[in-house]
């Protein structure tokens, strides 16, 4: 929707003169006015000129429309549509490393830790309206879920049907790692980072995690290692009960930080540690802060001008008054 302005409203101080006009041709109307002084007016018919008499104000109502017209013209009305275009000059391209093992599950984090991640995660990716971001997932194993885009509605679906035992179950922090590295190394943007969740120790797969952070380092991305999970004991899901349902107890939560740590430092992010959702929440928003975007916006303005028309309109009006004063009302004046 465009916005309505006017360019010059400093013109609307003259409508003043409308009231003080009006006031100035009641005046000079009375007195222009004759008047005979007789007894009785029984002898004299009434005739049709009766009611042009009665009508005779229109011509003032006319003029002070006309001049309200063109003092409105001169203000200069007009519709402002605004468009922008946006264009990325420092493009950030990230990835999302989801650990989805069964001790995801857990429900220190309400309602468990991987709900809890994909609620935040679908906020950050919100947020991120310029960037291409793309989703990996892993436990025992690791692929990719959403390769690099910029359409936020099949990231935000690709988001919530990730779940429990897609694949199989552990913890390969350094396949995960690896498979996002290799999803985001081909890319062009000038800044490129790898958001990296675990709740874990590094207990499988055929890729070290060391050795993943050290060719993170040399193709220049950022690692932000994220460790989720209470300080202490969570209710956790330990087996399967005989109606597929899960059984939780609580056991120590164990994750593995100076590995997180050190992968961080050696590729130039930082290490979190969430112990609750709004704790999350934060460290997400604390990385959208941190990787910022440039964008370059070009503004396109198109002027509707209205002012033509209330100037016709004044114009036509006062031709009106003019013709109505010597045709119709000439008698009168």
């Amino acid at each position: 929707m465009g916005r309505f302005e006017f360019v010059n409203p400093e013109y609307f101080w003259l409508l003043l003169l409308i009231p003080l006009l009006l006031i100035w041709q009641i005046f000079t109307w009375q007195k222009k006015q004759a008047a005979v002084r007789i007894s009785s007016v029984s002898g004299f018919k009434s005739n049709g000129a009766n009611w042009l008499a009665k009508l005779q104000p229109i011509l003032v109502v006319l003029r002070m429309l006309a001049l309200a017209a063109l003092i409105i013209g001169m203000a200069r009305p007009r519709m402002v549509d605004t468009s922008t275009q946006s264009r990325n000059i420092q493009g950030i391209d990230i990835v999302m490393a989801i650990d989805v093992s069964a001790s995801m599950l857990a429900k220190d984090l309400r309602p468990n830790r991987l709900d809890a991640l994909k609620e935040v995660a679908a906020q950050f990716i919100q947020n991120r309206k310029n960037d291409r971001i793309g989703i990996v997932v892993y436990a025992g194993e690791s692929y990719t879920k959403t390769p690099l885009t910029i359409d936020k509605d099949i990231l935000l679906k690709s988001l919530h049907d990730i779940d429990f035992g897609q694949i199989k179950d552990g913890t390969a922090i350094g396949l995960g790692l690896a498979t996002s590295i290799n999803r985001i190394k081909e890319s062009d943007a000038k800044s490129k980072i790898i958001i990296l969740l675990t709740d874990g120790v590094n207990n499988t797969g055929f890729i070290d995690p060391n050795t993943a952070s050290e060719m993170a380092k040399s193709l220049g991305i950022r690692v932000y290692t994220i460790g989720i999970g209470t300080n202490g004991m969570a209710l956790s899901p330990v087996a399967i009960n005989p109606d597929g349902s899960y059984y939780f107890e609580n056991i120590q939560v164990v994750i593995d930080e100076e590995l997180m740590k050190e992968i961080a430092k050696e590729t130039g992010g930082q290490y979190y540690r969430a112990t609750s959702s709004d704790k999350l929440e934060e460290i997400y928003e604390e990385i959208d802060q941190l990787e910022t975007t440039e964008i370059e916006e070009t503004e396109y303005v198109h002027y509707d001008e209205k002012f033509p028309l209330f100037i016709i309109a004044g114009f036509i009006l006062l031709a009106i008054e003019y013709l109505l004063r010597y045709t119709i009302f000439r008698s009168f004046i």
